[in-house]
């Protein structure tokens, strides 16, 4: 493979949040850049910008979203006291410890066109921060 046979190509969307670990699919949306992008086989990066938010993959289910946003908040309490939220007085100490436990992105492989996914597998954001946002991800897309 030489270096012209290799597309490497990004893109910015935004998507609002309303914080305390609200969890958006966004599956859709890396499904549809691999599409448009046109590569056969690859990888695609998908990766939140700021430090209060995460990607992962999950059961974008009612009840299991539910779910995982109680586990968050038994893991650290928004309600937590933190160093962090003395200092800079907002209080969102909390957000940056679990947005750091979960990590800013994750990496899916694209196999024959198609980001390869499980039956139950969603992509998703988790918005830790304590207020509503417009949270920028980026989608870089490489391959052949």
């Amino acid at each position: 493979m030489t270096s012209t046979d290799m597309k490497i190509e990004g893109k910015e969307i935004t998507i609002q949040t309303q914080g305390f670990s609200d969890i958006k699919n966004i599956t859709d949306h890396v499904r549809n850049y691999v599409e448009e992008v046109g590569i056969d086989e690859g990888i695609c990066n998908i990766f939140v910008i700021g430090s209060t938010a995460t990607v992962s993959t999950i059961e974008f289910e009612p009840n299991l979203v539910k779910d995982m946003q109680e586990k968050l908040e038994d893991f650290i309490s928004r309600d937590s006291t933190t160093h962090h939220g003395q200092t800079w007085g907002d209080d969102n100490g909390f957000s940056h410890i679990r947005a750091t436990f979960m990590g800013p992105g994750i990496t899916a492989p694209v196999h024959q066109g198609k980001v390869l996914l499980g039956t139950w597998q969603q992509i998703v954001v988790i918005d830790n921060d304590n207020r509503p946002r417009n949270r920028r991800i980026f989608l870089q897309v490489m391959g052949r």
